[in-house]
């Protein structure tokens, strides 16, 4: 999966506007860091795209007719 890294910046930037400003040159270390963090327990998880998504959502309902189908027709093989 594709990690959007503007995002990534976002959020650790809003993670950092949340520390104390006494922090001083900590908070922007804390930051990256905050980034870092996010970008590597993302990479870990074990996600598809939405693109992915759809396809094989796809691919399951017609799956789906298809054995509906064929459960219909095996229903009227058995009652002739």
């Amino acid at each position: 999966m594709m990690i959007d890294f503007r995002t990534l910046d976002d959020l650790s930037q809003r993670l950092g506007a949340l520390l104390p400003p006494s922090l001083g040159e900590a908070r922007e270390d804390l930051k990256r860091n905050f980034r870092s963090a996010l970008q590597a327990g993302l990479t870990r998880l074990d996600l598809v795209t939405r693109e992915e998504f759809e396809v094989q959502r796809l691919v399951l309902r017609r799956t789906r007719e298809k054995l509906e189908a064929l459960e219909r027709r095996l229903a009227e093989l058995e009652r002739a």
